[in-house]
């Protein structure tokens, strides 16, 4: 079984490693002091488990677990942000909150052993759904962008974009893509800043300059950027009563 350990602190990496001593059947095969490591090591090692912090430089172990197509196994220990507390008691395997024992350490594992690879996956995929809406993490977003990744501030984003399995991120820089649903980037988006105009577009509304009637029941959102989109009748219903009009 190969593990990969992504902590910024040595001290906490260093007892994890001597916990693992009592574990002969499980190969660390790297330790990563940030979560770019972190994406670089998953992709290569393919580990069965991470113990992984989440308040780390650059990237947090959150966004470090959205740029995995399929995050493995993860055992979160950190000293702690209280929003995940209930996202972890609900979807994550468990969590280990510093600084913490052996004892402690090795219920983990046993839950973890306990527990069946496919229920491992969901629980990171549903954990990762449900802080996505945290204020936490509403101010940036995090993608890869020709094998780099990329950190983009919401301010910034003009309006999101289907695409298939993906959804296109229109800044002033560039699109991005980003293997999420629109229904993820809704739930994620402050809804003060961003509307869901239509079933394909969610809009940032400071851009919105007006709105024109457009065929039979439909409008057309007009931007400052000078794009015209499309607005749904409840997409129109849900422009109204952000807009107050």
């Amino acid at each position: 079984m190969k593990l990969i350990i992504i902590d910024d602190e040595p001290l906490a990496r260093s007892i994890v490693k001597e916990y693992l001593l009592a574990y002969p059947d499980i190969e660390l095969v790297q330790e990563c002091g940030d979560g770019f490591e972190g994406v670089k090591a998953i992709q290569q090692h393919q580990p069965d488990l991470v113990i992984l912090d989440i308040q780390m430089p650059k990237i947090n172990g959150f966004e470090m677990l959205e740029l995995i197509e399929n995050p493995p196994a993860v055992i979160f220990a950190t000293a702690f942000e209280e929003f995940a507390i209930k996202a972890f008691e609900a979807h994550a395997i468990d969590y280990l909150l510093k600084p913490f024992s052996k004892e402690r350490f090795m219920k983990a594992m046993d839950k973890w052993r306990s527990t069946e690879k496919q229920v491992q996956q969901n629980r990171t995929s549903e954990l990762l759904d449900t802080v996505a809406t945290t204020p936490q993490q509403q101010n940036r977003i995090v993608l890869k962008d020709n094998g780099k990744i990329k950190i983009i501030p919401t301010a910034q984003v003009q309006y999101f974009e289907e695409a298939d399995d993906y959804v296109k991120i229109h800044t002033p820089e560039a699109v991005f893509l980003k293997n999420k649903t629109m229904q993820f980037f809704e739930q994620k988006m402050d809804p003060a800043l961003f509307i869901r105009i239509h079933r394909s577009y969610l809009v940032n509304v400071h851009l919105i300059s007006r709105i024109d009637p457009y065929e039979k029941e439909g409008h057309l959102a007009i931007l400052s950027i000078g794009v015209r989109l499309p607005v749904s009748k409840s997409g129109y219903t849900r422009l109204k009563a952000a807009l107050g009009i």
